[in-house]
């Protein structure tokens, strides 16, 4: 920044640092942005050999850090987490800027200070998505299902309650910022998360066979897409993935499905390449393997609910079906078939979603909405 918030004493705060993800991808971002921010997030289970996405900073982490399992289990103690978040001093910063997924957006902040949120999501099992959690975790009935429900709905009014304290939002994309004003009653500038196009090169020839990529859980529907592709025994597809869905896949998948399990990300991108098309399922807040197939030249298949449909322009990079079914799917691939796509459009279509762009959105972003309360405390 070469503003004036170049000299202010800047908190960035994360839910929690298990891994380099998604979200890490954005708090590596906005730290390049902010090089003078110092990080705050509620545990930190990052190597040392893998700490420069920080810039090799020291995360100051909460109390949840110390319990007992803590930096692997961290998830079995989200009923502390609004009480951990609440134990930051934030006292001494001019700006907060959380990235918030769960409980990040909940520190507390001052009428002084400028609190603005870059919103992964609200927290997706306490809301809409409460249900299709439950059933995941086998909690449907019984006393512990009522006491999960008990603390979601805690959780839920503490939400609500913490989003008052945010100044502004900013969505990852424009689906996420429905869900925030649904459930905060607020508005949310979308702003695209960074996505490493670079890394990607463009694949001027494509192989006869589709790809689909992930890991192996419920709501990624890895097994729709597995039985869609065995009704349509002609058409060759790759699975690229493992996890705990990986049998009841295997068990809908016909000869022409073949399941590769875990690849290293250089085999990843190969197929990436390669592929006629890339297909997804999932009901997504943003995705970014779309975007990363978008990025080789290749087109995607995906449904087209969630952030998804803001990534592809149908005819253009790719085809949406309308629903999580394998008829729907089927008959995406059948229209895909009959359209021709050009690999150097698709990846340029891509490159809305670059870091760079991502950076430059972000600044905007917070310079705006930093303007008249910088000018309000005579700074």
């Amino acid at each position: 920044m070469t503003d004036t918030l170049a000299t202010r004493k800047i908190a960035i705060v994360h839910d929690w640092l298990p891994l380099y993800g998604g979200a890490e991808r954005v708090l590596e971002q906005i730290l390049l942005v902010f090089p003078q921010a110092d990080v705050f997030s509620m545990i930190d289970a990052i190597p040392p050999d893998q700490r420069g996405f920080l810039q090799n900073k020291e995360v100051k982490t909460s109390f949840v850090q110390n319990l007992p399992g803590g930096k692997t289990r961290y998830r079995s103690y989200f009923p502390l987490m609004p009480l951990a978040v609440e134990q930051f001093d934030l006292s001494a910063y001019d700006l907060i800027i959380s990235s918030s997924y769960s409980f990040a957006k909940g520190v507390l902040t001052g009428p002084d200070q400028r609190h603005l949120c870059y919103c992964h999501s609200p927290i997706r099992y306490a809301w809409d998505m409460q249900h299709q959690y439950l059933e995941q975790a086998g909690l449907t009935k019984g006393w512990k299902s009522w006491m999960v429900r008990i603390l979601l709905h805690y959780v839920r009014l503490w939400d609500y309650r913490t989003a008052g304290g945010v100044d502004a939002f900013a969505a990852n994309s424009a689906y996420i910022a429905r869900r925030i004003m649904k459930v905060y009653r607020r508005e949310a500038e979308v702003i695209f998360p960074p996505v490493a196009v670079q890394d990607f090169e463009l694949g001027e020839k494509k192989e006869d066979f589709y790809l689909t990529a992930s890991r192996m859980v419920p709501y990624k529907r890895i097994d729709l897409i597995a039985e869609a592709f065995s009704r349509i025994p002609e058409k060759r597809l790759i699975i690229i993935g493992d996890g705990p869905e990986m049998e009841r896949v295997r068990a809908k998948a016909g000869p022409n499905v073949n399941l590769l399990g875990y690849m290293d990300n250089a085999t990843l991108r190969s197929h990436l390449q390669r592929a006629k098309a890339f297909v997804f399922a999932a009901e997504e807040d943003f995705g970014i393997l779309p975007v990363e197939a978008q990025a080789c030249g290749t087109p995607v298949i995906a449904f087209g609910r969630g952030g998804v449909a803001e990534t592809i322009n149908p005819g253009e990079t790719g085809v949406l079906f309308a629903e999580q079914s394998v008829e729907s799917l089927v008959d995406a691939v059948h229209r895909f078939e009959k359209t021709s796509f050009t690999p150097a459009a698709i990846s340029r279509q891509a490159e809305r979603f670059s870091a760079e762009v991502f950076r430059k959105h972000f600044a905007d972003f917070v310079r705006k909405n930093c303007q008249g309360w910088e000018a309000s405390l005579g700074l």
